[in-house]
C-alpha cells in the first residue's frame, strides 16, 4: 500500500519535469524562429528525434518494434503533427511566449469536442461549457476587441486545432496497440523528409552555436515525449493534466528572463479562465452521476 504514493509521486515528477523541458524546447524555437525558416529546424530536428527512436528501440526494443498497425491513422497523425510543428514554429515568431500558452492551454478542450466523431465519444453539454469557458479565455487576449486579432493569432489556433488532431489519433493508435515509440518516431520522420525537400529554397547557413541550439532542441523533445509516455504509466491521464498547465508558469518565466516579455493582467485572466476550464473537464469526467435505477461503477 506504501507503494501507490511514491508510485504518484515519481508520475507527478516526471510530468513536472515534462513542462520543463518542453517549454526550453518551446523556448529555443522561439530563439531560431526570428533567424530561420521552420524547415531549417524541423529538417534537423526531426531527423535527430527519429534518430533517437531507432536507438532507444534498439537498446530496449518496443513491441513489435517501430511497426504500425494502424499505418493510415499513423499517417493522418504524422501529417497533422507536422503542420502544428510549423505552425507554432511562426505563432511563437509572431506572438508573445506567454500568449501562444493560451492557445496550448485550449488544446485538451479541442480534444474533448474532437473525441465525439473521431473517437465515437459523446460529447457532453458540459465539455461544450468548457469550451465555451475557453473561448472566453482566448478573447482576454483582445481587450482593444476582435480588431486586435493578429495574422499571429490565426496561426497558434491552426496550431492548436492541428495539434489536438494529432493527440487525438495518437490516442485512437494507443487503442489498437502499445507501441507508443512508432508515435514518436513517424511524426518526426515525416518532418525530416518534408522540411528536408524544402530546405533548399530556404537554408540559411547555421553557426555552431545554432546547430547546437537545434541539436539541444531533438534532445528535449524526444526526452519530454518519452518521459510523458513513462509518466502516464505511473499517473492516470487525469491527474497528469492539471499539472501540466504549470507550462505557463514556465513559458512567462522563460518570456520574461530570455525574452523580456512582461505578460499584461489580461493574459493571466485568459490563462486562469483556460486551465479552470481545463481542470472543469477532467473533474466532470472522474465524478460519479446518479442515474435513476443504478450507481455508475467507479472507473476502471
Amino acid at each position: 500500500m506504501k507503494q501507490a504514493p511514491i508510485v504518484a509521486l515519481t508520475g507527478a515528477t516526471l510530468v513536472i519535469i515534462y513542462t520543463a523541458l518542453i517549454s526550453s524546447a518551446d523556448g529555443i524555437t522561439k530563439l531560431l524562429a526570428g533567424g530561420y525558416a521552420a524547415p531549417q529546424l524541423y529538417a534537423v530536428s526531426g531527423g535527430l528525434v527519429a534518430l533517437f527512436c531507432v536507438i532507444a528501440n534498439g537498446v530496449k526494443p518496443a513491441p513489435g518494434g517501430l511497426r504500425t498497425t494502424r499505418p493510415y491513422a499513423m499517417a493522418l497523425r504524422a501529417v497533422a503533427t507536422v503542420i502544428a510543428g510549423v505552425a507554432f514554429f511562426y505563432a511563437f515568431r509572431l506572438l508573445p511566449f506567454a500568449e501562444v500558452f493560451i492557445f496550448i492551454g485550449l488544446m485538451p478542450l479541442v480534444a474533448g469536442l474532437m473525441s465525439g466523431p473521431v473517437l465515437g465519444e459523446r460529447v457532453s453539454v458540459r465539455v461544450w461549457m468548457a469550451l465555451g469557458a475557453g473561448f472566453v479565455g482566448v478573447l482576454c487576449l483582445f481587450p482593444e476587441g476582435l480588431a486586435a486579432v493578429t495574422y499571429g493569432h490565426a496561426v497558434a489556433l491552426l496550431a492548436c486545432v492541428t495539434g489536438t488532431f494529432s493527440m487525438v489519433m495518437a490516442r485512437y493508435v494507443g487503442r489498437h496497440e502499445k507501441n507508443s515509440l512508432a508515435l514518436v518516431f513517424y511524426p518526426n520522420l515525416l518532418n525530416m523528409i518534408v522540411m528536408s525537400a524544402v530546405l533548399p529554397f530556404v537554408f540559411t547557413p547555421m553557426p555552431l552555436t545554432d546547430l547546437g541550439l537545434a541539436a539541444a532542441y531533438a534532445a528535449l523533445l524526444f526526452g519530454a515525449r518519452w518521459l510523458l509516455v513513462v509518466a502516464l504509466r505511473l499517473l492516470p491521464a487525469y491527474t497528469a493534466t492539471p499539472l501540466m498547465n504549470l507550462q505557463f508558469v514556465w513559458m512567462v518565466l522563460i518570456g520574461a528572463v530570455f525574452f523580456g516579455e512582461m505578460p499584461g493582467s489580461n493574459i493571466y485572466l485568459g490563462a486562469l479562465i483556460v486551465v479552470a476550464s481545463g481542470f472543469y473537464l477532467v473533474y466532470d469526467q472522474f465524478v460519479p452521476r446518479r442515474t435513476p435505477d443504478a450507481v455508475i461503477p467507479p472507473a476502471e
